[in-house]
């Protein structure tokens, strides 16, 4: 989620579309928690809409897992060294993540709850998601367990990346089609693990989440070496959402990322290819680009931004007008939230600490990170 707008090969020419898409992927997000925060009472109507609409929004977290991935590979810089990439996402990353868990830790000292230390320990070092415990992995800002993950594949990419390059061409097809199938796969491999284990082994662990941002890294090369097939967005968008829908009628293990995984894989590429050949698209706007750009604060204080609007008016279970009201309420905090990180703690860390103004972002063909 934690990824800056894309930039293409022939210099410095961007992506915006897939900046574009990133907040759609995030209000589904916030849709999710939204509908679960069980705001309306029960008398149908519009809020039984929204719960279908939103129902499967926790998905969007795999469209940034893969989209991650096809970031990391389409803008690796030739001749980067592991540290100066490691740099660069910890300053894009860690100031935002800090800035939301000492926020939380204020709310919850201010409203008087007891805290545990080891889930505090383990969201500050973003080890959270390595402990099979909800109370731990979804401690503190829930949202910042797939940081947890992200740090995991941050420190693998320069790895991983490097297999990839050396990849024959002929490869690259078959291989995502491989990874793809194991995502697909894990739920069925969960079922031999103890039932209080399986969620966290299909949605938060960490190794498992990594599946996805590999297809990321497959599919970048695969654009790059002009692999792409005639799949354009239209189609691929009909797909994705088609999945999204769909997959709520899924065996629950299946349902959280195995059905929507490879229509998201798709549209990523296809939005990719389509800002290239300079196709027109409403995610291109100003408006949109924006955004996506303040997208990754959005994601880590929509879940305080809801939590404090509960608790400022004391319930749940309101009628379909004033809990419509609630839900926009929420969403217009989390805009300002978001917007403030933006502005204050993300745009400013990334010029102090990430030394990213003297190198501009190139593809490499192939890329390079050492050591």
């Amino acid at each position: 989620m934690a990824d800056a707008a894309v930039v293409a090969r022939g210099g410095d020419r961007r992506l915006p579309s897939l900046t574009g898409l990133r907040f759609i992927a995030a209000f589904a997000v916030f849709g999710f928690h939204v509908s679960v925060a069980d705001l309306f009472a029960e008398d149908g109507g519009v809020p039984g809409v929204l719960d279908e609409i939103f129902r499967q929004g926790a998905t969007g977290v795999s469209f940034f897992f893969v989209l991650s991935g096809f970031v990391l590979c389409w803008s690796a810089r030739p001749g980067d060294t592991m540290r100066r990439f490691w740099r660069r996402r910890a300053a894009k990353v860690y100031p935002n993540h800090l800035a939301t868990a000492l926020f939380a830790l204020l709310v919850v000292a201010v409203a008087g709850t007891a805290v545990s230390v080891w889930p505090v320990v383990a969201n500050l070092l973003l080890l959270q998601a390595w402990v099979p415990d909800e109370a731990v992995f979804y401690g503190l800002n829930t949202p910042s367990w797939s940081l947890s993950c992200e740090a995991f594949f941050y420190l693998c990419f320069p790895l991983i990346l490097r297999a990839v390059d050396r990849l024959p061409r002929r490869w690259l097809w078959p291989l995502t089609g491989v990874v793809l199938a194991a995502v697909c796969l894990m739920p069925a491999v969960a079922l031999g693990l103890p039932e209080d284990l399986r969620y966290w082994f299909i949605y938060v662990s960490p190794p498992v989440r990594m599946l996805e941002f590999v297809v990321g890294i497959l599919l970048a090369r695969i654009v790059r070496d002009d692999l792409w097939i005639r799949l354009t967005v239209a189609p691929a968008a009909v797909l994705a959402v088609v999945a999204y829908f769909a997959s709520g009628f899924l065996p629950l293990g299946f349902a959280y990322v195995a059905g929507t995984v490879v229509p998201l894989a798709l549209l990523i590429p296809a939005v990719a290819v389509s800002d290239l050949r300079g196709t027109s698209s409403f995610l291109r706007r100003r408006t949109m680009v924006w955004l996506g750009e303040v997208s990754f604060a959005f994601y880590l204080v929509h879940q305080l931004a809801i939590r404090l609007v509960e608790r400022a008016l004391g319930g749940q279970g309101w009628s379909q007008p004033a809990g419509m009201l609630v839900a926009i309420a929420m969403l217009a905090l989390s805009m300002v939230g978001a917007w403030a990180l933006y502005q204050i703690v993300e745009k400013p860390a990334m010029r102090w600490f990430s030394g990213s103004r003297s190198h501009p972002v190139r593809t490499p063909a192939p890329s390079t990170i050492t050591h």
